[in-house]
């Protein structure tokens, strides 16, 4: 008996819809790219329940016929592709023919659509493969796209949709891709029948700043210079921030022949060009806009089509590398004496005769192998008694749970086997951002803002579980404005934000007043820890209500925690070392960064071998 057969069409689909429609932002990036192949100029996208229930988009684009309707639904149809050699010359934004099959496979589709030379149009409705009804009906010139109840008849693929809040979320990282190449495209995105965003029509700085400019609260293109270059290889050209203007949620987009790439190594490029000039870790935005010939690229390497290769990769790096640096340099971001307002310092623009030649100062007598040149060790205790100076109790508030051990000391290594004396008569020294420990084992040194992290990070872990933080009220709230996900994102975890001290009302659509906020928070760092918090929650794609605490509260512990420019004293010391000793790992912060290390006596002695 032979076992071999083909499946059926329906089951075909769903085995590719699989692979085409993970979720419903994937089904709102294939229906939106039909419409700008199609040529239209105003598109519309109406969600309701995050897409569950409803995805529907409305576009005036050249519409179908009759007969394209009906084929544009069977497997592997397209209008964009002819023969294989067509792969090599794609300028159009869909080509395999397996989007429409895919998600009527799995949803309850229906289509409205009409040509401009058509007096009526055609109407067709199809559940789960099945053709359900087609007949002639009035509708504007376009297609209106409505799908319904996605995967419905697949209850394992929807059971594992994420909440509403992270597949809107979803739904605008993908809506942001295809609007930002688009400007000349007006789009309007609406959920819940609440309009989310409204994009007009204009340049692709303009759209950026429509898209992201809510963030901050001052003009977010502001910071951007330009960049621009022609060859015969690649032109390149966008926008990227000012290193001064780097934060921890940059926006970066590559786009490449009107398509959004994700590209690691171009990644690279950029991140090069900056080598030097961010502070700590701040990353860029940017917003990069590739040309090539079409033949010179491979798109169709991924179902989703944003991982993208290119024949010349090496070249364009080098090239791109090379643009970015250019602009950098070519408006002033590096240290300049060159400044034209009043008050400040102005370079000479005539003859330089006059000006005095830069000299070296130098000891002739000077001879590094003489005796005397040897340094004197003379009051080289005062290099390690404990410092004083600034004070700031608020530093010594908290407590923590720890992270698997690992780290450079054995597990056998605990503080009451290290240290002779209990640990709370410890008295360490203090020497630039560290406190030195002798120990049993030879010489420990604490890196004391990652210990304050850790501490910090579990403090607020408790007042989460608890259900209680300590807040301080702000004498003028604040006012932040957010992008469309950003709203979407502080939604999904205002409670924990509440919980933690954060007062929060929502203000507009696109703004929250800041009331109150955590007790050991600067006023001034209201916002700037907000924005941290979104950040680092977005970064891991958490959607569980556990993940959400644990990235709140590390964030949260890096802005609240001791500064680098804070000088501890003894006292605070003793208290920082009093809590981070209790904890079940004392080595690491949560993030996996060192805190303490152990020179042991054999790497003393070989120092001084």
């Amino acid at each position: 008996m032979d076992i071999i057969h083909l499946l059926p069409d329906s089951v075909a689909n769903q085995i590719a819809a699989g692979e085409v429609i993970q979720r419903p932002a994937s089904c709102l990036k294939e229906l939106v790219e039909n419409s700008l192949d199609a040529g239209a100029t105003r598109i519309q996208v109406i969600v309701r329940d995050a897409g569950r229930t409803l995805l529907q988009v409305i576009d005036d684009g050249s519409g179908m016929s009759e007969t394209d309707a009906r084929m544009a639904f069977e497997r592997h149809a397209t209008s964009k592709i002819a023969k294989a050699q067509d792969l090599f010359a794609l300028r159009t934004m869909g080509f395999r023919g397996e989007a429409l099959a895919s998600i009527c496979a799995v949803a309850q589709v229906e289509v409205m659509t009409r040509r401009k030379e058509d007096e009526i149009g055609t109407l067709l409705e199809i559940h789960g493969s099945e053709v359900i009804r087609q007949e002639p009906c009035q509708c504007p010139v376009g297609t209106n796209f409505k799908v319904k109840n996605l995967f419905y008849n697949v209850p394992v693929r929807r059971k594992f949709l994420k909440t509403d809040q992270t597949e809107l979320r979803n739904l605008l990282t993908e809506f942001y891709h295809i609007v930002l190449v688009y400007p000349k495209v007006q789009f309007t995105f609406v959920h819940n029948d609440e309009i989310i965003l409204e994009l007009p029509t204009g340049t692709e700085k303009q759209r950026i700043e429509a898209v992201f400019g809510k963030s901050g609260g001052k003009s977010y293109t502001g910071q951007f210079v330009d960049v621009a270059t022609d060859t015969e290889l690649v032109s390149i050209r966008g926008f990227i921030g000012k290193p001064e203007a780097a934060t921890k949620n940059a926006q970066q987009y590559f786009f490449v022949n009107g398509r959004y790439m994700r590209h690691p190594y171009f990644h690279k490029a950029v991140m090069t060009a900056y080598s030097g000039m961010l502070a700590g870790e701040t990353n860029p935005s940017y917003f990069i806009y590739f040309d090539v010939a079409p033949e010179t690229i491979d798109v169709n390497i991924h179902p989703t089509k944003t991982e993208i290769k290119f024949q010349d990769e090496q070249m364009i790096f080098q090239i791109l590398m090379a643009a970015v640096r250019e602009s950098l340099g070519k408006f002033n971001l590096t240290p300049s004496l060159d400044f034209n307002r009043e008050g400040e310092i102005e370079m000479p623009t005539g003859p330089t005769d006059n000006v005095a030649k830069p000299h070296v100062v130098f000891d002739p007598n000077y001879n590094p192998f003489t005796r005397s040149a040897k340094p004197s060790t003379q009051g080289w205790e005062k290099l390690y008694i404990p410092a004083s100076g600034n004070t700031n109790s608020g530093y010594a508030n908290s407590g923590y749970a720890g992270v698997p051990a690992r780290g450079m000391m054995s597990e056998d290594q605990q503080p009451p086997q290290l240290f002779e004396t209990p640990v709370s008569e410890l008295t360490p020294y203090i020497y630039n951002k560290y406190l030195l420990l002798p120990t049993t084992a030879g010489l420990m040194l604490v890196h004391y803002r990652r210990a304050h992290v850790k501490v910090l990070y579990e403090q607020y872990l408790k007042q989460m579980s608890a259900g209680k933080g300590v807040s301080q009220q702000l004498l003028f709230p604040e006012v932040i404005d957010l992008s469309p996900d950003d709203m979407v994102l502080l939604e999904s975890i205002i409670d924990e934000l509440r919980i933690v001290g954060f007062d929060l009302d929502q203000f507009s659509k696109t703004a929250y007043s800041i009331s109150g906020i955590p007790a050991l928070l600067n006023a001034q760092d209201a916002q700037t820890a907000l924005q941290n918090i979104l950040h680092a929650v977005r970064e891991t794609g958490a959607s569980a209500t556990g993940h959400w605490r644990k990235q709140i509260a590390l964030s949260l512990a890096k802005d609240t925690a001791i500064p680098y420019t804070k000088t501890l004293t003894a006292e605070e010391a003793k208290h920082l070392l009093d809590q981070l000793f209790v904890l079940p790992d004392y080595r690491l912060t949560p993030d996996g960064k060192t805190i303490c290390a152990l020179l042991s006596d054999a790497d003393l002695a070989r120092k001084f071998a």
